[in-house]
């Protein structure tokens, strides 16, 4: 029982935060878990120890895979379309809004919440596109910076327009991604 109501309560708290940002009340989190107010302190510290859990939790969301295999073209392409739904969809851009204003409060948190996200992320395609140039399939150029490239292209200006209402998701937007890739591959053809 415990472990599930340690679950609720992050569960609660991310619907919280996400709606209210840092300044949802532990009070509000403990009534959308059906807890007491104790056990939410029972299982957090404080309410920046669960903000913190709550943050992690919503980074790890985002994370894509890369999947090895196949032509280079259409695993670009797979885990672009994978990234851009998670990224750019109501929960990334969630995500977006509810830990950047708190970037500030919570350095080190921020630190290691883009070590363990965005971070590991862009290692794994670096680690990708690095195969990719030994084997010729891509010109040989940094590929640490060609991953922040391209994860770049992928959210950039669309992330933009999201977050402001100026534009939603549409059936547009795997003719988009492929747009993308097929750009990101032209800069980078051998």
């Amino acid at each position: 029982m415990p472990a599930e109501n340690r679950e609720r309560v992050l569960r609660a708290a991310s619907e919280s935060f996400m709606r209210h940002g840092y300044q949802a009340s532990v009070e509000e989190i403990a009534r959308r878990a059906g807890v007491a107010k104790q056990t939410v302190y029972h299982h957090f510290a404080s309410k920046d120890a669960l903000f913190k859990a709550v943050a992690h939790e919503l980074t790890r969301g985002v994370l894509v895979e890369l999947e090895e295999g196949g032509e280079l073209r259409e695993a670009l392409l797979r885990f672009a379309l994978a990234y851009r739904g998670r990224a750019l969809g109501e929960q990334g851009l969630a995500t977006f809004r509810t830990v950047l204003p708190e970037v500030p409060r919570f350095r080190a948190l921020a630190r290691a919440m883009y070590a363990a996200g965005a971070g590991e992320m862009v290692r794994q395609l670096a680690e990708h596109l690095e195969r990719a140039m030994r084997s010729r399939e891509l010109r040989r150029d940094d590929p640490q910076f060609a991953a922040e490239l391209f994860l770049g292209m992928l959210t950039g200006q669309d992330r933009m327009k999201r977050l402001f209402g100026v534009e939603r998701a549409n059936g547009a937007d795997k003719a988009r991604t492929t747009q993308i890739v097929d750009c990101f591959l032209r800069a980078y053809q051998p």
